[in-house]
């Protein structure tokens, strides 16, 4: 939708509630776009962002299978006196 700027001042609020709603909204100034009204795009909160960690740890937890302890899994490369063999 093209507004012009000039009487986009009386629907601003409409005009901002149609942006929101995902329509793109162009202000136009003697029939050339300038702006264009968009939402914001918010950041998660803490708490969903909390979730989400949370979420992967448990599925990380759950696909996790017993082994070597990594620190030790190239042990067999060296001697006792920690060179190479």
């Amino acid at each position: 939708m093209k507004v012009a700027v000039s009487e986009a001042k009386g629907q601003l609020t409409d005009l901002v509630r149609r942006a929101e709603s995902g329509e793109e909204i162009v202000l136009t100034r003697h029939g050339q776009p300038v702006v264009v009204l968009a939402p914001v795009h918010r950041a998660p909160s803490i708490e969903s962002r909390r979730r989400a960690i949370e979420a992967a740890r448990a599925s990380a937890a759950r696909k996790a299978r017993a082994g070597a302890d990594a620190a030790r899994s190239q042990d067999f490369l060296y001697g006792d006196d920690g060179l190479p063999r």
